[in-house]
């Protein structure tokens, strides 16, 4: 009856006979509550470094793609200079040419004076 009249008031016994403000049950949540968000918590922060780790490496990975794609491009443009250079030097060689076969004829109009 006294349990009764102390449960109206808001008033509970836990196991122990302590008098608690709280219902044993709500209480019971209440710690099941609290020992399930700081699991939460711990599972967010190992989630945390995991995601920390992997943009790490994903930077790494960016920053190398962009070197070799700088070396890509450098070996792309020195095959380019070397097109042009040979390029240049097969049109000087054919003015050579050129220039030594108008020499050739003159020297054959020459001898055949």
């Amino acid at each position: 009856m006294a349990k009764d009249i102390l449960g109206e008031a808001g008033l509970h016994f836990d196991e122990l006979n302590k008098l608690r403000v709280l219902d044993p049950e709500v209480t019971q949540q209440t710690t099941e509550l609290k020992e399930e968000c700081k699991d939460f918590v711990d599972k967010i922060g190992q989630f945390q470094k995991i995601v920390g780790g992997l943009i790490e490496l994903v930077d790494q990975l960016a920053k190398e793609a962009e070197n070799e794609k700088m070396k890509a491009i450098g070996a792309r443009n020195l095959l380019k200079s070397i097109a042009k250079q040979r390029e240049a030097q097969q049109q000087q060689l054919q003015a050579l040419i050129a220039e030594k076969k108008m020499q050739l004829e003159r020297n054959e109009l020459k001898v055949s004076l």
